[in-house]
């Protein structure tokens, strides 16, 4: 997916390009060894979907961005990568953004730390912007922890429930996507309704992303993924398609005596051609489709045509090529 393509607001595309300055100027802190460390996954790039999200419902691409508008994106960004930083750590991932992760080269310690200096200053540029934007990441914060927390207390759990899931995602995924329509939203002082509208969709992008994330990790190869395929059911993050799978009268007792522990190359791919047998992941992307439709009902609320056309075409491209059984 090219978000910019599919956007299609050539506008933000240029907010952007300025974003992405500001983004290493607000955590170069004037010691090397920091600063290295600070811009680390910043300079490895991204697709800065929060960011996008953000400037495009400032400013629906019919004028530049606002200073306030960019440093709004900047503020989630750095959210973000904060998160990533905590999340590798975690996950003792060794490659973020095809470069080495942050506690691979520098240490969790130092790794941990700089995450924080990282949620440190996006609460910061937060705080600058008023406190509707201050109140809104910290909510953010919170919301990404009770995700975080409940991912973790339920890990290698068969029992998982579909709550327990989407309480977690919603929280780690759907919450930053949420506020970074919503602090465009606020930092263009933009109507009640439009606000709300722009947050639901926020919100109904970020599930839908984690969606086809968690169908992906299923069905993809290793060589779309990066990573082995099935890696969730080896790290005991068991998704969707996966809990639809457990509960599937066919092949979840034989599933059920494969999970609950680490899993070898082996029981991770047994595992994972049972899910596939299922209808775990067509039942998947219908749920996708009901946050699209979701997604569809808030965009139109919105008055600018070319912003409705964008975010439609965005996030439906999430959907777009998923496999169905």
């Amino acid at each position: 997916m090219n978000p910019h393509q599919r956007l299609a607001l050539a506008s933000v595309e240029a907010d952007l390009v300025r974003l992405e300055a500001l983004l290493a100027e607000s955590v170069i802190f004037g010691d090397p060894y920091l600063d290295s460390v600070t811009t680390h996954l910043i300079y490895a790039g991204g697709k800065r979907l929060r960011p996008l999200l953000a400037v495009a419902s400032a400013t629906s691409g019919a004028r530049a961005a606002s200073d306030e508008d960019l440093l709004g994106g900047v503020a989630l960004e750095l959210m973000h990568l904060a998160s990533l930083y905590h999340d590798d750590v975690m996950d003792e991932a060794q490659v973020r953004r095809n470069v080495d992760s942050v506690n691979a080269r520098y240490g969790n310690l130092i790794a941990i730390v700089a995450g924080d200096y990282l949620m440190a200053r996006s609460a910061a540029i937060a705080a600058d912007l008023g406190t509707d934007v201050a109140g809104l990441l910290a909510r953010t914060l919170a919301g990404l922890t009770r995700g975080q927390v409940s991912e973790v207390r339920t890990a290698f759990s068969v029992e998982r429930t579909e709550f327990e899931y989407y309480e977690a995602i919603e929280g780690k995924t759907a919450s930053l996507m949420g506020s970074s329509c919503r602090v465009g939203a606020l930092t263009a002082h933009l109507s009640h309704d439009e606000t709300e509208a722009l947050t639901k969709f926020g919100r109904c992008f970020g599930m839908i992303y984690q969606l086809r994330d968690d169908i992906l990790d299923i069905t993809a190869t290793d060589n779309q993924l990066g990573k082995p395929a099935g890696q969730d059911l080896a790290e005991g993050v068991y998704n969707l398609p996966t809990l639809f799978a457990l509960r599937d009268p066919n092949v979840g007792d034989q599933l059920r005596g494969i999970l609950g522990r680490v899993l070898d190359d082996e029981d991770r791919e047994r595992a994972r051609k049972l899910v596939v047998a299922t209808d775990g992941i067509e039942r998947t992307v219908i749920a996708a489709e009901q946050f699209l439709a979701e997604a569809h009902g808030a965009l139109e609320v919105l008055p600018d045509e070319a912003l409705r056309r964008g975010f439609s075409s965005l996030i439906e491209s999430l959907l777009e090529d998923l496999p169905t059984y």
